[in-house]
């Protein structure tokens, strides 16, 4: 019998306690997250379950086990791979706690890109939205519905979603140079690139991407200097999903 453990399949890192791997190991197909494995799935839409678009961490196994286990959660969780359309993947514009620049959603009109939807029961959102600060009123993503057809999202059996949650940068993303948002290239990549590049970064967070995530991880207050940082330094931009989050309290994510 296969093993379909984290660890047998590479899914187990947990980039919390790993800043510098953010955000994780993706699977290669569909899968239902239970407990220390990952089982195969053949069902694609569950009608008593909120979809949600994951960008970063969220499509990491080993990330969401961490998150449940944390809130004493053992209820399997859905992880649909879905071709997205109008969505892309770009930088987020603050320091997260964890120690990491994290990914952010951006639009992309007419480009498509494979990302994980995962299909979350109440326990399990109200887990996943404090993971993303939503309850605070200055944390640094909201959850906004991105309803069809602005947003396409195709499921493995070529069936279609009329919507789903994804969390927006409240304080935007960091854009490219030429005011665009920029592509998340990986954490070792764009850690280099923003300490190369802002003499402001390296006076507070080293000159290595190894540095950066010690002195993040270890200091909250320095993870928010950080961030006025990338405002200070005129590099953040909206990511054009920010409209949605008005229909954040429009909608109930279950049924009656």
């Amino acid at each position: 019998m296969e093993d379909r453990t984290l660890r047998a399949l590479g899914l187990d890192g947990v980039p919390r306690e790993h800043p510098l791997e953010y955000p994780g190991a993706w699977p290669r197909e569909s899968g239902l997250l239970d407990g220390d494995r990952l089982l195969p799935l053949d069902r694609w839409a569950f009608e008593d379950r909120v979809p949600v678009i994951s960008i970063g961490s969220n499509a990491c196994p080993g990330q969401l086990r961490h998150k449940m286990a944390e809130s004493g959660i053992v209820t399997p969780l859905p992880m649909v791979r879905s071709r997205v359309t109008g969505v892309g993947i770009g930088v987020s514009a603050h320091v997260s706690r964890p120690g990491y620049v994290s990914n952010a959603p951006v639009a992309r009109p007419g480009r498509v890109s494979e990302l994980f939807v995962i299909w979350l029961d109440a326990r399990q959102l109200t887990v996943i939205d404090a993971s993303e600060g939503v309850p605070l009123p200055h944390g640094n993503f909201r959850r906004a519905w991105l309803p069809a057809p602005d947003v396409r999202i195709e499921l493995p059996d070529g069936s279609t979603l009329p919507g789903a949650y994804a969390y927006v940068n409240r304080r935007g993303v960091l854009h490219d140079g030429t005011g665009a948002p920029r592509t998340h290239p990986g954490q070792r990549p764009l850690l280099t690139n923003l300490l190369a590049t802002l003499p402001r970064l390296r006076s507070l967070f080293g000159t290595t991407p190894e540095e950066f995530a010690a002195r993040a991880s270890a200091d909250g207050a320095l993870c928010e200097k950080g961030t006025r940082l990338f405002a200070e330094e005129g590099l953040v931009t909206a990511g054009g999903l920010e409209r949605y989050t008005a229909l954040d309290g429009a909608r109930t994510p279950y049924r009656d």
